[in-house]
Order: structure tokens, then sequence, then C-alpha cells
């Protein structure tokens, strides 16, 4: 389980610490750490504890905790983004010096309300597209404070990508999002900058994660190609839901892992992610390494 790596595949877990692991979460930890294993690669844990007030105070090692216990073992020590502020910072400065970036002094209430006054209504869960008020040749600030920093969308095609497991992907972010935020009105880092930057740091080649994170990437594609880094091949895995369909979530009332035996979670975390029942002797290690092989039948034919 601990072999020598055989690529240079990397692969990455990154959990905000808002609480324990779930059944959904767990989802998506163990198929970023079979798909790593199944290329022979490396599989590293990021905490993504940027956003602080939403943070949970011992959360993060209780993630950790849970998944040692299920065998899911990091090759590296975890890389924590609370640590990490000076390299956002650089990230901004470089997108800033080449005009790709610029302050905003918009509120969420008056981006809402020039929305509006476009014929422009928000769906449900959808953010609100940024109509660009602040940017440089629409006036900038107009003497007022900056609240925030974006990124200057171009209006060009479409980004388009493969997903490994829902194919053929394509998002016009101008239209979809517009100018989207890199550092916060609170003076928190965005979600969005945050994983380019820390992606690149890690040299990460494949990112698994969470099909509700599949609407992000063309946005981290643009800020990637914005600060001449690479593109990851990308995989999003299967949402788990609640029984009303919604996502399930630490926010919705996801109860932590139980962990009484942990090859039933592991098992059952397996069975969402599309795996076959799988044989084993009752031990954490057995199981992961019958469901190596059939992770590679599922998900290692050619793109």
């Amino acid at each position: 389980m601990s072999s020598r790596p055989r690529s240079s595949y990397v692969g990455r877990f990154a959990p905000s610490p808002t609480g324990p692991l779930h059944a959904g979460s767990l989802v998506a930890a163990l198929a970023s750490w079979l798909d790593a294993r199944a290329h022979g690669g490396l599989w590293l844990v990021r905490i993504e504890d940027v956003d602080t007030p939403r943070c949970v105070s011992g959360a993060a090692d209780e993630i950790l905790r849970q998944l040692e216990r299920l065998g899911l073992h990091a090759d590296a020590p975890p890389l924590r983004q609370s640590e990490r502020s000076a390299h956002y910072q650089a990230a901004l400065d470089r997108l800033l010096l080449a005009g790709l970036a610029y302050p905003c002094a918009c509120t969420r209430q008056q981006i809402a309300a020039a929305n509006a006054a476009r014929g422009l209504r928000p769906s449900r869960h959808a953010e609100l597209v940024y109509p660009g008020t602040c940017r440089p040749e629409n006036g900038g600030l107009h003497e007022r404070r900056a609240r925030a920093w974006r990124l200057r969308v171009p209006a060009a095609a479409p980004v388009e990508w493969h997903d490994r497991r829902l194919g053929a992907q394509s998002q016009a972010v101008d239209r979809a999002v517009g100018d989207f935020v890199l550092r916060r009105a609170d003076g928190l880092w965005a979600y969005q900058l945050a994983v380019v930057v820390d992606d690149a740091a890690q040299n990460v080649t494949d990112v698994v994660r969470g099909e509700d994170l599949a609407d992000n990437t063309a946005r981290q594609m643009l800020l990637q190609r914005a600060l001449g880094l690479p593109t990851p091949r990308y995989l999003h895995t299967p949402l788990v839901r609640a029984a009303d369909g919604e996502k399930l979530s630490k926010q919705h009332g996801a109860p932590p892992l139980d962990l009484s035996d942990p090859v039933v979670t592991l098992a059952a975390a397996g069975t969402a992610l599309g795996l076959p029942t799988l044989p084993g002797d009752g031990s954490v290690r057995a199981w992961l390494e019958r469901a190596i092989p059939a992770w590679q039948v599922a998900h290692l034919a050619p793109d």
C-alpha cells in the first residue's frame, strides 16, 4: 500500500475543516486515493482552511485521524492553506501587474441591483454574475474603497475540457460568472485562487473531487492560463445525496462517519463509486488492495 510511486502522477484530497468527514466527503477521498494508487502515483492531503470563519477547531486533526483509520495514508505531511497567504498574494500581484486583475468596490446588493436592472435574475444556487462595474475601462472604483479583487474574464469562446467521468464539458465564464473574486471583501483569499496556486505548488497532475465542484473547473483553468500554470486532468465523482435529494454535506446535517467497522464504511463509499462488492478477510488493507484493480477496470480505460 505504500509502495514506491512508479509514475509522475500526483493526486490530492483537499477537505475543508468545517467538521469531520461524512459519507459524501469519504467518496471523494476514496476516489482520489484509489486513482493515485491505481496510477502508481503520489497521494497528498491538503487542508483547505483558508475560509477561517467556517473552520471548526480540531476538525482538521479529526479528518486526518479518520483517514488514517480508513487506511488512506498520504505520501507527505498535509499542506495547510492558512499558512500560505504570501503565495496567494504573490499570485495576485502578478495578475495585477499584468492587468489581468483589478480592485472592486461593489457589494452583493449592488451587484444584484445591477443585474436586476439588466433583467437578470439568479437561479437557485447560482452565483451573481458580475457586470464589470469596477473594471478600469468602466471608470474603476469611482473614488470608492476597494473591497475585493477580481480576475478580468475575457469575453472569448467558452472554456472547454474533458472530464474523465462526465465527458466533454464547456462553460462561458464571462456569461455564467463574470469577473470572479480572487480576494474577498473580508480580506480572505477566494477558493479559486488558493486551489490553483496550491495545485501547481504541489505538482498535482490529476484532480479527483466531487461533482458539485465541476462548475469551478472553467474558472480555475482561466486562472491557470493567466498565471502560466499547468492544467491537471479532472475527474468529478458522483454525489451522495440526502433523503430530500440535496447533496449530503456538513451544512445539511450529515453525520460524521461511523468508524466502528471501517471496512463497512469503505464498502459503502465504494458502492457509491460504482465498485463491485469486494471480498476480503475483513481488514481495511485487504479491502483496499482489492479496490485498486476494480478502480483500474472502471476508470483507467483510455479517455
